[in-house]
């Protein structure tokens, strides 16, 4: 059912759910969440049963702003290193996640079992306003994963997640998500800032905000905790994702020429194509715009049929990671 999240008594009527431990998808700047209570772990098992993940992969807790969050804050973890509250200062609310040390006895459901959990605190205005609706019945935060089954295309509209999981969930209406791919992912329980999953913001923007250089696994001889997004295979649609480069794609379509058929092609470059049943669609050369069209495309892809999904390979630049990152999960 989706609900206008503009309309009088929505938010409440939401908070309530999630407070009786149901299940409400929410719309962040990143791609609609599933939202559960994350200090039930009842709660947080309906959000594994209905996308059918499992329940040692972790989830986001998102939090509030202000007092109400920061309260929430050191209720979930022990308290942050120097550089993990200079990431918190410059970037929430907003696309950043920390890995924090967990405190015990709070949200293990939502961790996975780990003694580590992911937080976040949205930058939408209507997460925010159910965040604090939620506050004010006692809900310290919202666990919330991408509101899609399991390994599939983020939701990036209330619609998309309708049409994931029908009439039975309730979907507060945000309009489409503006960041368009999720968070970026911090580890900051390790004793240095680690990125684990890139995302809008850029790496060096990390950096120069907690005054370190993002470390690596190898660097620092420990196991990555385990986190949400970073599986190999990742945000794939139904049909089969491939990156080429623009001449590769165009000696393809050249070679297939007019027995063409079941193929979309999203690139940059002007492509050109003997057959009537190839779909091509042109991308922008903003890498923001494309973050943020990157899912919608998919799907919309998959709702047209298509076997094959050829993109052109993106530049290797900073500024597209995050986009580089989705796309090679979802092409694994």
């Amino acid at each position: 059912m989706i609900l206008d999240g503009q309309a009088p008594g929505a938010i409440e009527q939401a908070a309530r759910r999630l407070r009786a431990g149901g299940l409400v998808a929410f719309p962040t700047e990143t791609v609609y969440g599933l939202g559960a209570d994350a200090t039930s772990d009842t709660a947080v098992a309906g959000i594994f049963r209905a996308k059918g993940r499992p329940v040692g992969h972790p989830l986001i807790v998102h939090l509030a702003d202000g007092v109400k969050g920061e309260q929430a804050l050191s209720r979930f973890a022990q308290p942050l290193p120097p550089f993990a509250q200079a990431l918190v200062r410059a970037f929430w609310p907003g696309p950043l996640t920390l890995i924090a040390t967990r405190q015990p006895g709070v949200g293990a459901a939502a961790a996975g079992g780990q003694d580590t959990i992911g937080l976040r605190c949205p930058a939408h205005p209507m997460a925010q306003a159910l965040l604090a609706a939620c506050a004010e019945h006692g809900v310290a935060g919202l666990a919330g994963p991408s509101a899609n089954r399991f390994g599939r295309v983020s939701p990036t509209t209330a619609a998309h997640v309708a049409s994931e999981f029908g009439d039975d969930l309730w979907v507060l209406d945000g309009g489409p998500c503006q960041v368009g791919i999720e968070s970026a992912i911090v580890d900051c329980s390790r004793g240095a800032p680690v990125l684990l999953r890139p995302g809008a913001i850029p790496r060096d923007h990390i950096e120069a905000a907690c005054g370190e250089r993002l470390a690596t696994r190898e660097e620092l001889g420990l196991p990555d905790p385990r986190a949400s997004g970073t599986l190999e295979s990742h945000y794939a649609p139904s049909a089969q994702v491939r990156l080429m480069p623009a001449q590769a794609l165009q000696t393809a379509l050249d070679l297939l020429g007019a027995d063409a058929a079941h193929i979309a092609v999203w690139s940059r470059s002007v492509l050109r194509t003997a057959s009537q049943r190839v779909l091509l669609r042109r991308m922008p050369d903003d890498a923001q715009a494309v973050a943020q069209q990157l899912f919608a495309v998919l799907r919309d892809f998959d709702a047209l049929g298509v076997r094959l999904i050829w993109i052109e390979a993106l530049p290797e630049t900073p500024l597209w990671e995050g986009v580089r990152d989705r796309l090679a999960r979802a092409a694994a």
